[in-house]
């Protein structure tokens, strides 16, 4: 899949992988390949930044976590990320049956051709 295909729906994939609960960096890539079957591959170099964002504007808050010697930063959705997560989930339904029912104009009963 285009890497392009994921921009503008960066944040409502983060968010929607942290909704089950808290996760470090490289979980939230692989949850993302996951959920995707693979189709989405994304890189430290997007998410890292994305997060940092995400937790500036008050939608994820972090915590450094030990793994062995190792430390890394796990972040989780707050109140404000579960809100926006909703709005995120209703526009992509909205959008997804807006270009649907011109992509495929027959598929949905009603609708005129």
């Amino acid at each position: 899949m285009k890497a392009d295909a994921v921009r503008g729906h960066l944040d409502g994939l983060l968010l929607a992988v942290l909704e089950q609960g808290p996760l470090h960096g490289y979980a939230i890539i692989t949850a993302v390949q996951r959920r995707s079957g693979g189709a989405l591959e994304l890189r430290t170099g997007t998410i890292y930044p994305a997060l940092n964002r995400l937790e500036r504007l008050g939608l994820l808050s972090s915590s450094w976590q030990s793994a062995g010697e190792r430390r890394r930063r796990c972040y989780e959705l707050t109140d404000a990320g579960r809100a926006t997560l909703a709005g995120e989930r209703a526009a992509w339904d909205e959008f997804t049956a807006a270009i649907g029912s011109v992509l495929n104009p027959g598929a949905r009963p009603g609708l005129a051709t």
